[in-house]
């Protein structure tokens, strides 16, 4: 298992920290921005498959 040889400065460590929750916070984002517009129905990217209503045919006899 691989040990630091030295201790990390806190602003090193501040900045990773924050490095990780930008990336987070950029697919929250994604994820967000996504979902709405599948629910919008907007979505040019991503495909959905509509629910459309059976209309019953009507036979000629």
């Amino acid at each position: 298992m691989a040990v630091p040889k030295k201790r990390t400065s806190i602003s090193k460590k501040r900045i990773r920290k924050n490095i990780w929750k930008r990336k987070g916070y950029w697919a929250a984002l994604k994820a967000f921005s996504l979902s709405k517009s599948l629910s919008t129905g907007n979505s040019k990217s991503f495909f959905c498959p509509t629910k459309k209503n059976k209309q019953s045919k009507v036979e000629k006899t």
